[in-house]
C-alpha cells in the first residue's frame, strides 16, 4: 500500500507554479471521500471555486483504495491517495494495520502540506479528511468542514475544534459543533437538477414511458441496495398488474438477477437499469421517488421537490441515515420505511402513495421548503472570504 501511495504522489506535480507576469493562484486542498455522498458534493464545491476564480489551483486528497481515485480525475481534478482505512469495530485484530496506515497517512499529509502550500484545506468527510486537516491545523493553515448529514461523525466532531467554519445542511447541529462556527448552506447538488419540471416530457421519452401515468423511480446507488431490490422482486406481480410505471435502478451488483426475473415476468411497465447517467431526466419523469436516506440523495430530492419514500440503510455509522430521514418525516416532507419492514411494506406504501394525489402534493411542497439552493456557490464564496481575510 505504501508503494501504491508513493506511486500516485510522484505522478502528480503539486508544486505551486505560475508563469512570469501572472498572479500566484490560490491553492486549495479538498480532502475526503469514500462514498458518492462525500465525493460529488466535493466536486461541486471545486467547480464552484473554479467558477469564482479560474486561477485557483485545487488538489484533492482521498483514500487510495476508494472510489474518489476514479471519480475525481474523471471530473478533471488531480488527486493523491492516502493509505488510510477505517477503524474495524467487529474485527479488532485488524486495527493494528489500521493504525500503521494512519501513521503513514499522517506522514504523507504533512509532506503534501509542505509541498503544495495550501491557503486553506476543506474536509468533506471520509477517512482521508482526518490526517489532512490535522496536518493543516498543525501548520496554522485555515480549515473548513462540510458535514452532509444530520448526525456528525467522530472525525468531523474532532476536527471542528480548530475549523474556521463548518458548513451544514440541517438545523440543530450546534449539539455537535460550536454554534458560532456553523453556517447552514445545504448540501451541494448537481446543477442539472435545478428546474427539472421543464424536462418531464424529455424524461418520459428517454425512459420509454407513457404520458399520463404515475411514475415511480427507485434508486439504490451505483452498486445497488439489496433491500430495495428484494422488495421490488417480492412484489413484482403487484407492480406489473398496477396502472403505474416504474423506473428500477438496481445497481450493478443486482442487475443480472433482476433482469432475468423481470424478463421471465413479461411485465412491460417496469424499466430496469443497472445505472442511470441522466438522473436529471429520471427525477423529471418521476412522480414518486424511493431511495436510501444518504445526505446527498435527500438534498437532491429537496431540490427536485419530489414526494419520497426513504429506506435508511442500517449499514452506516451511527445509523445516521435514519436520523437524516427523521429530519424530513417530522416535517411531513417524506415517508420512512425501516429496512427490516421494507420487503413486506415498501411496494405497498408506494402503490398507496401513487393513488393519493393530495398526499403527493403535501410531501412535494414540504420537501421543497427544505431545499437550500446554490449551496456550492455559497460555500465557495465563504471559503474565498476566509482566505482573503
Amino acid at each position: 500500500m505504501k508503494a501504491q501511495t508513493k506511486h500516485i504522489a510522484t505522478k502528480i506535480d503539486i508544486s505551486p507554479s505560475f508563469q512570469p507576469g501572472e498572479r500566484a493562484s490560490l491553492r486549495i486542498i479538498i480532502s475526503g471521500g469514500g462514498t458518492g455522498g462525500h465525493i460529488f458534493p466535493a466536486i461541486s464545491i471545486a467547480n464552484a471555486l473554479k467558477a469564482a476564480d479560474s486561477n485557483i489551483n485545487i488538489l484533492f486528497v482521498g483514500a487510495s483504495d476508494r472510489m474518489e481515485m476514479e471519480k475525481v480525475p474523471a471530473a478533471g481534478y488531480k488527486i493523491i491517495g492516502l493509505p488510510v482505512a477505517g477503524f474495524q469495530r467487529k474485527k479488532l485484530q485488524k486495527n493494528f494495520m489500521v493504525a500503521v496506515k494512519l501513521l503513514r497517512s499522517i506522514q504523507i499529509a504533512n509532506k503534501i502540506i509542505k509541498d503544495f502550500k495550501p491557503h486553506i484545506v476543506i474536509g468533506v468527510g471520509g477517512y482521508a479528511s482526518g490526517p489532512m486537516l490535522r496536518a493543516a491545523n498543525k501548520k496554522g493553515i485555515p480549515t473548513v468542514i462540510q458535514e452532509q448529514n444530520s448526525y456528525a461523525g467522530i472525525t468531523n466532531k474532532y476536527l471542528a475544534k480548530k475549523a474556521n467554519k463548518i458548513f451544514v445542511a440541517y438545523e440543530g447541529m450546534e449539539k455537535y459543533f460550536p454554534k458560532e462556527k456553523i453556517m447552514i448552506v445545504g448540501n451541494p447538488v448537481r446543477k442539472d437538477l435545478e428546474n427539472i419540471d421543464s424536462k418531464r416530457n424529455e424524461g418520459l421519452s428517454y425512459f420509454g414511458l407513457e404520458q399520463g401515468k404515475i411514475t415511480i423511480l427507485s434508486i439504490g446507488g451505483s452498486l445497488g441496495a439489496r433491500t430495495i431490490n428484494q422488495s421490488i422482486i417480492n412484489s413484482l406481480v403487484n407492480i406489473g398488474r398496477s396502472n403505474i410505471q416504474w423506473i428500477w435502478q438496481s445497481g450493478s451488483h443486482y442487475f443480472a438477477d433482476a433482469k432475468q426475473i423481470l424478463e421471465t415476468s413479461g411485465f412491460k411497465n417496469i424499466k430496469l437499469f443497472d445505472f442511470i447517467s441522466r438522473m436529471d431526466l429520471a427525477y423529471a419523469a418521476a412522480d414518486i421517488v424511493i431511495s436510501r436516506a444518504g445526505a446527498s440523495s435527500i438534498s437532491e430530492l429537496c431540490i427536485a421537490a419530489k414526494p419520497a419514500i426513504l429506506i435508511p440503510s442500517p449499514n452506516v455509522a451511527e445509523d445516521h441515515q435514519t436520523k437524516n430521514a427523521s429530519a424530513l418525516v417530522i416535517k411531513d416532507a417524506a415517508i420512512m420505511v425501516y429496512d427490516v419492514e421494507a420487503k413486506n411494506n415498501l411496494v405497498k406504501k408506494a402503490l398507496e402513495l401513487a393513488s393519493d394525489v393530495e398526499l403527493q402534493k403535501k410531501l412535494a411542497l414540504n420537501i421543497s421548503n427544505m431545499a437550500l439552493h446554490h449551496s456550492a456557490e455559497n460555500i465557495a464564496k465563504t471559503i474565498l472570504k476566509i482566505v482573503k481575510n
